[in-house]
């Protein structure tokens, strides 16, 4: 295989793989020999080549075939002229790196504790992130907050950076992606910069590190993140890490990580309820009272996207602002009518069409009965309350009228439901276990 060979499937590459991802991995590659179907090409290490025969290696393969070269597999060997030992580098002058420093991270302007609302779902993470961004001595540390998408982690976190920032602009806070760490990593070794890298993340005061499960199954970059992780927990300094899940849930992550990860406090942002969605709206019209002036918002409005739009705040607050923006457009009030012609694809979105009998069939699993007592005659009060639960989440649920709701519960009338339906609706406001397993059983069925 010839040089203008490899340029030619370099100049693919690029195009397949995207400007960074060839910068990053494809660039520092250089051709060595083809032999007996085996590619060789040297690596300045052997981390950047083996993340390339795991990542792009059949990508890579199939290009050179597409070029008429037989390759069968690739190998890649770091040079002897590159193994040398790295001298410590001079110690750098110390440096503030501040949260707007950080290439990539930029903090929202609007994701602060003031614009955050409050509900049960997520009063512990508020809390904890607010007695972190309080500073004063370490407490927990780390601080991991886990969650889906939309719930708020990333909010939190760029509010605990604004309110740092506010109350202590001497601290070094350093704010990224677990992406970019790993970004940053790689660029390090490659450029033999690692004495630099180590100097940036352990002369910080706060580590915030967004989504760190991207790490796992990156082996170089999790013993890099682990040393650091060591080295600023031993200097008592502050570490706040968010993920799409708990530690012991997330895949391919170093035992040892995982471990680190769960000595802080683990705190858990639940789907939102439907009052906290509702707070959501509410703050959002208030912010935009002033940006479309003498738009009104009719009632019941906000009440049926709460209920309709349930599992992404995002998604929710994304619905509003087109709403709203229509509305100023074609000079309309905006009520129930506009609401669904203008969100008719979101509303179809976000629609998640459960049925009566797999309300049954949930509520029965929760409360550990059998299915056919709790549709049965029979009322005790073992069965009486689940029953009268998976009646008002079926009227809350679906679309199906009263009448039709008692037909399927054995065949009761419809003022039943509705007697059921009230009783709920009164419990839940009394008895914070009723309100904590109609929010399970809600997410359960919404999931």
């Amino acid at each position: 295989m010839t040089n203008d060979i490899w340029a030619k499937v370099l100049l693919t590459l690029k195009g397949a793989l995207g400007v960074n991802n060839y910068s990053n991995w494809i660039e520092p590659l250089e051709f060595a020999q083809l032999a007996d179907g085996v590619a060789v090409f040297h690596v300045p290490t052997n981390f950047i080549g083996n993340y390339v025969s795991q990542n792009f290696g059949d990508q890579i393969i199939y290009q050179l075939g597409q070029q008429g070269e037989d390759v069968q597999r690739l190998q890649f060997k770091v040079p002897v002229s590159a193994q040398v030992t790295l001298k410590p580098a001079p110690k750098p002058t110390a440096r503030i790196v501040n949260v707007d420093d950080i290439s990539g991270s930029p903090l929202d302007a609007r994701f602060t504790f003031d614009t955050f609302v409050v509900g049960k779902p997520n009063e512990l993470a508020h809390a904890a992130a607010r007695r972190v961004a309080d500073g004063g001595p370490v407490t927990f540390n780390p601080l991991f907050l886990y969650g889906g998408v939309g719930l708020g982690k990333t909010h939190l976190m760029h509010a605990i950076a604004h309110e740092l920032q506010r109350r202590s602009p001497e601290l070094n806070v350093l704010y990224l992606s677990a992406e970019q760490f790993m970004y940053r990593f790689i660029t390090a070794l490659r450029e033999r910069k690692m004495m630099d890298f180590k100097q940036l993340f352990r002369s910080v005061d706060v580590l915030m590190v967004d989504d760190v499960q991207f790490i796992a199954g990156k082996d170089s970059t999790q013993e890099e993140f682990f040393h650091t992780f060591n080295a600023l927990v031993d200097g008592q300094k502050q570490i706040i890490i968010s993920a799409d899940r708990a530690p012991g849930e997330i895949k391919d992550l170093e035992d040892r990580i995982r471990s680190r990860l769960q000595c802080g406090l683990v705190v858990d942002l639940h789907p939102t309820d439907y009052e906290l969605r509702l707070g959501i709206l509410q703050s959002k019209v208030d912010a935009f009272s002033a940006q479309y002036p003498g738009l009104a918002v009719a009632p019941g409005v906000l009440e049926f996207l709460a209920h309709r739009i349930s599992t992404n705040v995002r998604v929710l607050e994304g619905a509003l602002t087109r709403l709203f923006a229509f509305a100023s457009l074609v000079g309309r009030e905006i009520n129930l009518e506009l609401t669904q012609d203008c969100l008719s694809d979101v509303l179809k979105a976000s629609d998640r069409k459960v049925t009566v009998e797999e309300i049954q069939r949930k509520v029965s699993e929760h409360y550990n009965i059998r299915l056919s007592d709790m549709i049965g005659p029979k009322r005790v009060r073992n069965y009486a309350r689940p029953r009268q639960m998976a009646m008002y989440l079926a009227k809350q649920m679906t679309s199906r009228s009263l009448p039709e709701i008692g037909r399927r519960f054995g065949g009761r009338d419809h003022t039943t439901v509705m007697h059921g339906v009230r009783k709920i609706e009164e419990l839940k406001l009394l008895d914070s276990q009723i309100a904590d397993d109609l929010e399970l059983l809600r997410r359960a069925l919404e999931a």
